[in-house]
């Protein structure tokens, strides 16, 4: 569910929290303050993130010492499902252990080589795209840097179904990812060539080759929003920097409307919970 991309330059792009609210619809993505803290001095390697809150309750983990800072939040929605809640605390203590254990490896690293070591830096902010009756869809922002000349800048998403319990990708509500591939591609790659050429201050010519040519929308992260707050109705597809463009040009957010040819594509089961969007 989570993809770290390829490099951001900071400030390039719409800013994931406007683009989760143009997703989302006005005020559907509720405050997420913190509810947990925690800071530690270097520790063992495995060290565990401090006690999750009570169901319901935003969570906010932050750890700093000598070999790392560790960010971590969810929002209070999340929170309130037991099972994705679950999942979230289980992801935070994964990503929490792989970036202590990796970062006190290349501090010793860097010691034996007598080369100056810089803390690394890891974050994950969870926030809420839309929450439906049955369906609850989040969007991550993820930070990572690793000492190098640049950080990692990346997107994840999920989805929870209320009424199955459990989490999907929303890729899985489509007859394929091909169906929304082609269901959606169009109106991408206008909508990318008008971002693109805003840019670049000339306009596009696909010429079949990076970084002119169009990109696989389903090949990025791929989000489901809602303005009506009882169905999905529009498509966020987040791309990462060099996915579209030099790195100078940033990442890019692009939010498509739900329309006839998405309906088609929506697999039956699910197709109750899609309605044509604006």
């Amino acid at each position: 569910m989570v993809k770290v991309r390829a490099i951001m330059m900071a400030g390039a792009g719409l800013p994931l929290a406007l683009f989760v609210a143009a997703c989302g619809g006005a005020g559907d993505a509720p405050s997420q303050g913190a509810s947990a803290a925690a800071s530690a001095a270097p520790g063992p390697t495995t060290a565990t993130p401090a006690p999750s809150p009570a169901a319901g309750e935003a969570r906010k983990v932050k750890i700093a010492n000598d070999f790392f800072e560790f960010d971590y939040s969810y929002p209070a929605a999340a929170a309130a499902i037991p099972g994705l809640k679950s999942w979230l605390d289980a992801d935070m203590g994964k990503d929490q252990s792989r970036v202590a254990k990796e970062a006190r490896a290349a501090a010793k690293e860097a010691k034996n080589s007598d080369f100056p070591f810089r803390p690394w830096a890891y974050g994950v902010e969870w926030k809420v795209v839309t929450d439906l009756p049955g369906w609850l869809s989040l969007s991550a922002a993820i930070y990572e840097d690793r000492g190098g000349a640049h950080p990692a800048n990346g997107y994840g998403a999920l989805l929870w179904d209320k009424g199955a319990g459990q989490q999907r990708k929303a890729e899985d509500l489509f007859a394929s990812k091909a169906a929304l591939s082609a269901a959606i591609r169009e109106p991408f790659c206008a909508m990318l060539d008008k971002e693109r050429a805003k840019r670049r201050g000339e306009p596009v010519v696909r010429s079949g080759e990076w970084p002119n040519d169009c990109i696989d929308p389903a090949g990025s992260t791929v989000i489901l929003g809602s303005s009506d707050r009882a169905h999905f109705n529009r498509i966020g597809i987040l791309v990462g920097p060099y996915e579209a463009g030099p790195y100078a040009e940033g990442d890019y957010e692009i939010t498509l409307p739900v329309d006839v040819r998405v309906m088609a594509a929506v697999r039956p089961e699910y197709r109750a919970a899609f309605a044509a969007g604006k």
